[in-house]
C-alpha cells in the first residue's frame, strides 16, 4: 500500500468523532504515505486503534481481526468506529491482496474461526494468550501482504515482544510484507526501519525512537521507580 486517504465518496464530518481527534483529522485532510513499516504510538484515546481498524476495513479485512476470509462477526458493524468506510488505500502495482489484522481484544474469537477453516491446525484456544499469538505469527506472517497489529504487546511477555519484533523485522527486511502497528510498548516501537508516528493533540508527528514520550516515561520510571510509586501509597 502506497498511501491512505479519505474516501471522496464517504467523507467524515470534521465536527464528529473521531475526526475531532487531531491525528485522525490530519490523516483525513492530508492523507498518509505508508512505507514498509509504520508504528503508531500514543496515549489511550489518541486514535491509534481507530486508525488501524479503519485501515483493516479499507483493505477488506474484518475489523474483528483475521484474514479477508475470516467470518465477519455481527458485532463488527456495531462496534466499528465511524471512520470505517471513510478511508481508501492507494495500492502499488502488483500489490498483494493478502492481509492479516491481529488485535488483542478479539483474538480468541478470531482464532475460533481460523481453527474451523484450517484442517489439522493446533488447538490454539488451549494455548496461553502469548503462545497463541506467537503460533499465529509463525503460521500466517510467513506470507507476503499487509499485516496490521493493534496493541499486540497486551498478550506478550518481554521475550514474546522480542520474538514479535524479530518476526516483523525479518518480513519487512525481506521485502515481502508491509506492517502497521499500534502500540504502547517501547520495545515494539523499536521495530528496525519503522517510521514512528506519535499521536497527540499535535496530530501525527514523526519522531525518533528516543524522542517518543513512552520511551521517556519508561526510562524515567526504571531509573527511579520510587518517584512514581510513592504517589500510589496512602498517606
Amino acid at each position: 500500500m502506497r498511501r491512505v486517504e479519505e474516501h471522496p465518496r464517504h467523507p467524515l464530518p470534521r465536527d464528529a468523532w473521531p475526526a475531532t481527534l487531531a491525528p485522525v483529522r490530519q490523516l483525513l485532510d492530508e492523507g498518509l504515505d505508508l512505507g514498509p513499516a509504520t508504528v503508531l504510538v500514543g496515549e489511550n484515546g489518541s486514535g491509534k486503534s481507530t486508525l488501524v481498524e479503519a485501515l483493516a476495513a479499507a483493505f477488506g479485512l474484518s475489523v474483528g481481526g483475521g484474514t479477508a476470509h475470516t467470518a465477519h462477526w455481527e458485532e463488527d458493524a456495531r462496534d466499528a468506529s465511524p471512520l470505517v468506510g471513510s478511508l481508501q488505500l492507494v495500492r502499488g502495482a502488483g500489490a498483494s491482496r493478502w492481509g492479516y489484522f491481529l488485535r488483542a481484544e478479539t483474538m480468541h474469537a478470531t482464532f475460533g474461526a481460523l481453527l474451523e477453516q484450517v484442517q489439522g491446525s493446533p488447538d490454539r484456544l488451549a494455548m496461553s494468550h502469548g503462545e497463541s499469538y506467537l503460533s499465529v505469527l509463525e503460521d500466517h506472517f510467513d506470507d507476503s501482504g499487509l499485516f496490521l497489529l493493534d496493541e499486540p504487546e497486551s498478550a506478550l511477555s518481554f521475550s514474546g515482544q522480542l520474538a514479535l519484533v524479530g518476526v516483523l523485522a525479518a518480513q519487512v527486511a525481506g521485502g515481502r510484507a508491509q506492517v502497521v502497528v499500534a502500540t504502547h510498548s517501547p520495545l515494539v516501537a523499536a521495530l528496525p526501519g519503522a517510521r514512528l508516528l506519535e499521536l497527540s493533540e499535535d496530530g501525527l508527528v514523526e519522531r525518533a525512537w528516543e524522542d517518543l514520550d513512552v520511551v521517556a516515561h519508561w526510562r524515567s520510571f526504571l531509573d527511579a521507580p520510587e518517584r512514581y510509586l510513592r504517589h500510589l501509597r496512602p498517606t
